[in-house]
């Protein structure tokens, strides 16, 4: 083995501004962009899809938790770190979403780690859509299992995985509601394809829960599939809850294993107990204004297609993402930030983010978005194009 000769300490971490380098030309570099707490842009590019996070009843219970709980979960849910304000979400959700169980994770990505890995394991095999969010993508890399990453929404590829598998226990991974584009997975013919088969299925809601279902219940919800016995959810509090935090939704004896085994719930600060009231709080909103769903919904649709109708290549909103495809990584970076310029906060989504390797802008509706801001987008976006990029 030849050994690197000796350098100076300011010399070890030298690869990281070469490799630094060979994203520049591409277009691929990533940039913090903070904000201010008063922003004036009109933002399309957050997850806030019911316009909770400024709602004053769910910032003050933050506060009103933070100044008597404490600004941090202070341990391990295990430990310290579970509070009357946690058992009373996990209560809540569950009975919300139609769950016999929750459990609440300090994220959502942490959600997912969690539930893939506890779920999976020597004996079984995952079977995942390949454009699921990269949280799964890493739960299917720790659970050191086989895993066969499938063409997306393809249930009869899934099926064929299914029948060929080594392993006597199978998990099925899927988004609910896709982060890159906004379709929908077909839920009711994956599950069927479970039980065809005697696999799990695993379903993050993330973008489903709080704008799809009755009252914005979830896909799941949706699909008729809300506690089945062989369905696992999991969702994030910060898209339409406005909060923090992840929790993963299903029958009591999942929940009761991911407490015994899921890593990332056993040796991780809980969640803050401000985010817990946050969230709370959300969900009561929720539940008395069971039409903000719909209004996200309504503004999705609005926003497509009148962007599609200026000669942009858009997605067919299914919840309250929208895409506008980008002829390239760098295009699609100055567009965003041309849109920023003129006030209007959008997401740019670049390869390796992307797993079809298409750049594009990506959209959010929200509950509380006006006709005037929806004109103000249209206007902006449109001034702000590439040349050609509208056919």
């Amino acid at each position: 083995m030849n050994l690197p000769a000796s350098s100076s300490p300011e010399q070890v971490f030298d690869w990281l501004d070469t490799a630094a380098e060979k994203l520049d030309p591409d277009g691929l570099t990533r940039r913090l962009r903070p904000r201010g707490a008063s922003s004036t842009e009109l933002d399309l590019a957050g997850n806030d899809y019911l316009g909770l996070a400024r709602d004053k009843r769910v910032a003050g219970a933050a506060a009103a938790a933070a100044l008597r709980w404490g600004a941090g979960a202070t341990g391990s849910r295990l430990g310290t770190g579970s509070t009357e304000l946690h058992t009373e979400l996990e209560y809540e959700l569950a009975r919300f979403c139609g769950a016999q169980a929750a459990l609440v994770f300090s994220s959502g990505f942490t959600a997912n780690l969690g539930a893939v890995t506890a779920l999976s394991g020597a004996e079984s095999a995952i079977v995942t859509d390949k454009y699921v969010h990269t949280s799964l993508i890493e739960g299917c890399r720790l659970s050191r299992t086989d895993v066969a990453a499938i063409n997306h929404c393809d249930p009869a590829a899934i099926k064929h995985a299914l029948a060929t598998r080594r392993k006597p226990r199978a998990l099925v991974v899927t988004d609910s509601v896709f982060s890159v584009d906004g379709d929908l997975a077909p839920l009711r013919e994956l599950s069927q394809v479970c039980r065809e088969h005697g696999a799990a299925l695993l379903v993050d809601d993330a973008h489903g829960f709080g704008v799809l279902g009755e009252g914005g219940r979830g896909a799941v919800h949706a699909a008729g599939l809300a506690g089945e016995p062989d369905v696992v959810t999991t969702i994030t509090l910060s898209t339409a809850l406005g909060a923090q935090g992840g929790a993963v939704l299903g029958p009591r004896r999942v929940i009761r294993h991911l407490v015994e085994t899921a890593r990332s719930f056993i040796f991780d600060t809980g969640l803050a107990p401000a985010s817990a009231a946050a969230a709370l709080a959300a969900l009561g909103v929720l539940k008395s204004e069971p039409g903000l769903p719909e209004k996200v919904l309504t503004n999705a649709v609005t926003l497509s297609s009148r962007l599609r109708a200026t000669g942009f290549r858009v997605s067919n909103p299914e919840a309250a993402v929208i895409s506008v495809q980008a002829p390239s990584p760098e295009s699609a970076a100055e567009w965003a930030g041309r849109c920023a310029e003129q006030g209007v906060r959008v997401g740019c989504f670049r390869p390796p983010s992307v797993p079809d390797g298409v750049s594009r802008l990506r959209l959010t509706a929200r509950a509380d978005l006006t006709e005037s801001d929806v004109d103000t987008a249209v206007k902006v976006i449109s001034e702000s194009a590439p040349a050609g990029v509208a056919s």
